[in-house]
């Protein structure tokens, strides 16, 4: 036992005696421990785009992004503030021979979509391994605080997490005066069937921070909540708001069912509206939040 410790207290003091190491800039506790880096990154790759998001707004630029091989998957908001980029193909499968050609000496991976193929990731370059598939609001927030220490811009980050928040409360503001917006549900649907993004999605989480009710009665841990119609109208939102992948989806059939879906909230007032499942759930991050506020307040302001 004593050797133990007296290993670990080695281990530590050499640690706080390097150099080009500031323990309180450059480590963070991330979802395999605490990760530590001795060298401010210059070439970074980020295998989600929340990840991108969160350069962005302290300009820093990834060399690659896995990209689901569209650089338009990003948001414009994104887009504009990074140089060009190598795609690293699939966010659920990246090319790791991409990643390894571009010599990085800092990967951003996502805990849920890469752990698995972690060791193979950190023989390449240090691997942050974050939260962002399934991740909530508030978590979004932390996880950006993390990415500004690893790439030593705490303070722009820690600056511009207070901007977001300054211009989410003013529209937070702006929902209290419009009168009767009722309960809001954004959802994603495809041919295969619809998934309400709950209370605990990123989503969600931006809902409830702009001070809109969500008209899921019982908060639950899932994020994305797989939906039939009967259960939809158990919900029945005021404001159904429907990012959808494909030309025909599921709620097309459901269309003709008309004695049901005469029953949503939402379709009696006209308020089932098309929005970008790109903004409303991939491109998670402050730009994408401050992005869905505006587009929110656009919908429920005609």
């Amino acid at each position: 036992m004593l050797s133990r410790i007296t290993s670990v207290l080695v281990l530590g003091m050499a640690i706080l005696s390097l150099p080009s190491l500031t323990w309180a800039e450059l480590s963070v506790q991330d979802e395999n421990g605490v990760f530590i880096i001795s060298e401010v990154p210059k070439r970074i790759v980020v295998l989600e785009l929340s990840f991108a998001n969160a350069l962005a707004t302290v300009g820093v630029s990834p060399v690659g992004i896995a990209d689901d091989n569209d650089e338009n998957i990003l948001l414009p908001e994104v887009k504009s503030q990074l140089k060009p980029w190598v795609s690293l193909g699939m966010r659920s499968q990246p090319s790791l021979e991409n990643i390894s050609a571009l010599q990085p000496d800092l990967i951003i991976a996502d805990f849920e979509r890469h752990a698995s193929v972690y060791e193979n990731l950190s023989l390449i370059a240090p691997t942050l391994l974050l939260k962002s598939r399934g991740e909530t609001y508030q978590e979004n927030l932390e996880t950006a605080t993390k990415i500004g220490i690893v790439v030593s811009k705490s303070t722009e980050m820690q600056k511009r997490i207070h901007d977001h928040k300054v211009i989410m409360a003013d529209y937070r503001q702006t929902f209290e005066k419009i009168k009767d917006v009722g309960t809001v549900q954004f959802a994603v649907v495809n041919s295969r069937g619809m998934w309400l993004h709950g209370p605990s999605s990123y989503a969600g989480g931006v809902l409830n921070a702009l001070g809109l009710e969500s008209p899921i009665p019982n908060k639950t841990s899932t994020a994305y909540l797989p939906t039939s119609l009967e259960l939809l109208l158990s919900v029945n939102p005021n404001w159904l708001l429907v990012g959808a992948y494909g030309d025909h989806t599921i709620l097309d059939d459901w269309y003709e069912n008309t004695s049901l879906v005469q029953m949503l909230h939402s379709m009696q007032n006209d308020r089932i509206i098309d929005v970008s499942p790109e903004l409303w759930s991939l491109n998670r991050g402050m730009l994408a939040a401050e992005g869905i506020a505006k587009n929110l307040q656009e919908i429920v302001s005609h």
